[in-house]
C-alpha cells in the first residue's frame, strides 16, 4: 500500500458522458435562443418604420391645416369688407338725411324771405298808391272838379258805335269781385277790365296799367268822351285806370272792397286820358 493511500484524492469526480452531452444541449439551446432572440429584434423594428409612412399623413395634415387657415382668413376679410361697407353706408345715410334736412330748412327760409318781401313790396305799393292820390287830389282838386263839370255837360248824349259797346261790356261787370292781375269772367283787376272792354270790339290793348296809359291819343279831362281810358298816376306810369263812360261817370275795377263799380269822377278825379276809338 502506497503511503498516500490513506489521503482522500483531492481530483473531481469525472462527469459521465450523459451529463456532459446534457449540460451542453442546454448551453447550446440557451446561446441559440439567445441568438435568436437577438436576430428577430433587429428583425421586428424594420418593419414598423416602414409601415408608418409619418410623412404622408404629415403632408396631407398641413396641406388641410393650410386651407382652413386660408378660408378663415378669407371669412375674417370678408366679414371686415362687410363691416367697413355697413359703416360707410351708415355715414352716407346720416350725411345724406342731414343734407336734406338743410336743403328744406333752406327751402322754408327763402320761402319765408320771399313771402315777407312780397308782402313788403305790396305793402309798399299801396303806400305810393295813397300818397300819390293824395298829391294829386291835393294839388288838381279845383282844376279836376273844373273838368269833370266840363266833362259831364258836354259829354251828356249817349254813346255809339264801338265806344258804346265798349261801356256796355264795362258797365255789364259792375259788382265783380276785384282780384289783382284778374282778367275775367267774373273777377277783374283795373287793367283786366280795361283791356276785355276793349278787345270785344277788336282792338288789343297792353295788359298793365303803365303802357295802357300810353296807348292812344293824350286827351283833356274838360274834353271827354264816351269810350276814353282814365288814368291816375303819370302817363306811362299810372297805376290805376278805367272807363268814362258819359254824364261825367267812370267804371273801373277799385280794389278789394269795392270791386267794379260805376262812380262819378268827383268820387277819384283822374290824371289824365287817352283816347283809343
Amino acid at each position: 500500500m502506497s503511503h498516500t493511500a490513506h489521503i482522500p484524492s483531492h481530483r473531481k469526480p469525472r462527469r459521465s458522458a450523459s451529463k456532459t452531452a446534457l449540460r451542453a444541449g442546454v448551453a447550446g439551446g440557451v446561446l441559440s435562443t439567445i441568438a435568436v432572440a437577438g436576430a428577430a429584434g433587429p428583425a421586428q423594428a424594420e418593419p414598423v418604420t416602414q409601415t408608418i409612412e409619418m410623412p404622408t399623413i404629415t403632408s396631407g395634415l398641413s396641406t388641410a391645416v393650410a386651407a382652413s387657415a386660408q378660408a378663415t382668413q378669407q371669412v375674417a376679410q370678408d366679414l371686415q369688407t362687410q363691416a367697413q361697407e355697413d359703416a360707410a353706408a351708415a355715414t352716407a345715410a346720416k350725411t345724406a338725411k342731414k343734407a336734406k334736412a338743410e336743403a328744406v330748412r333752406k327751402a322754408e327760409a327763402k320761402k319765408k324771405a320771399e313771402a315777407a318781401a312780397k308782402a313788403k313790396a305790396e305793402a309798399a305799393e299801396r303806400a305810393s298808391r295813397t300818397t300819390a292820390r293824395t298829391t294829386l287830389s291835393a294839388t288838381s282838386g279845383s282844376s279836376a272838379g273844373t273838368a269833370v263839370s266840363t266833362a259831364s255837360s258836354s259829354s251828356s248824349s249817349s254813346a255809339t258805335g264801338s265806344a258804346a259797346a265798349v261801356i256796355a261790356f264795362a258797365q255789364a261787370q259792375v259788382g265783380d269781385a276785384y282780384v289783382s292781375g284778374g282778367t275775367g269772367p267774373n273777377s277783374w283787376d283795373c287793367s283786366g277790365l280795361v283791356q276785355a272792354a276793349f278787345r270785344s270790339v277788336n282792338i288789343d290793348l297792353p295788359r298793365v296799367s303803365q303802357a295802357q296809359s300810353t296807348a292812344g291819343t293824350q286827351v283833356s279831362l274838360s274834353n271827354l268822351q264816351p269810350g276814353d281810358i282814365l288814368y291816375w298816376g303819370g302817363a306811362g306810369s299810372a297805376y290805376h285806370v278805367g272807363i268814362y263812360v258819359g254824364n261825367g261817370q267812370f267804371v273801373g275795377a277799385q280794389n278789394s272792397s269795392t270791386g267794379v263799380v260805376q262812380r262819378p269822377l268827383s268820387y277819384d278825379p283822374p290824371s289824365g286820358a287817352v283816347r283809343v276809338l
